[in-house]
């Protein structure tokens, strides 16, 4: 059956298109791409986490049985915060507002 693997990066993004037998596991059809692909080999920087594998958009479970379709995404740590950047947002923001009165 076939499914996709894709990785995203701050610059680049890739994404592939795997032939998987029945019954295979996420991190099977990680493996077989690390294997055959060289799937991450322009893309040193990503560790490949068994944790922060997900399908469709939904942190899953690397023991996950794949079905047809499904496309599967490693996802990378986060290099901010993101409850941060909102302040640091909304100190812009007030600023802007009280700059202008």
């Amino acid at each position: 059956m076939k499914v996709e693997l894709a990785a995203g990066f701050r610059d680049s993004q890739r994404l592939i298109e795997l032939e998987v037998p029945e019954g295979a596991t996420v991190w099977e059809a990680v493996s077989l791409a690390l294997e055959t692909k060289d799937f991450l080999a322009d893309l040193p920087e990503h560790p490949v986490d068994p944790s922060q594998v997900g399908i469709f958009g939904q942190l899953c479970p690397p023991d996950r049985v794949l079905q047809a379709g499904d496309r599967i995404e490693l996802y990378r740590p986060l290099t901010a915060d993101p409850k941060e950047i909102r302040r640091e947002l909304a100190k812009i923001e007030r600023a802007k507002r009280n700059s202008v009165v």
